[in-house]
């Protein structure tokens, strides 16, 4: 809790010079960017990170529509971009292999399901 620095706010709690009240508080009390903060969440990112993302996103997709609207006739529209990576958001890789194991999941429950119903279709080997 380096925030309250350089009084130990724990060690105050242990010595009886501060409440369990007063240190609850203190906890409480710390920055929403600090450590304990980004250990919870899980990631670094601060609120004004996933608005730039937001942002960065909004003026790709208008900058598609805008050249979508202003293309030839005969051309293709062009696709909206991939969205800015959040870190709530596996990556495509982490994605595949998820689906991989929850298909080879479902799979091994199909055929165990088969295997107790009707053992004489159930696959050999």
């Amino acid at each position: 809790m380096h925030h309250y620095a350089p009084r130990d706010p724990i060690a105050d709690f242990w010595r009886g010079d501060i409440t369990l009240r007063q240190l609850r508080v203190m906890v409480e009390g710390l920055p929403p960017n600090g450590a304990l903060a980004r250990k919870l969440a899980g990631h670094h990112w601060q609120h004004s990170d996933f608005m730039l993302a937001g942002l960065v996103d909004g003026i790709a997709q208008l900058s598609t529509d805008f050249r979508n609207a202003n293309r030839a006739e005969n051309t293709a529209a062009q696709p909206y971009p991939e969205p800015v990576w959040r870190p709530n958001q596996p990556s495509a890789k982490k994605q595949a292999k998820k689906k991989r194991r929850e298909s080879a999941e479902a799979r091994a429950g199909y055929m165990r399901i088969v295997a107790i119903v009707t053992p004489e279709h159930a696959e050999k080997g």
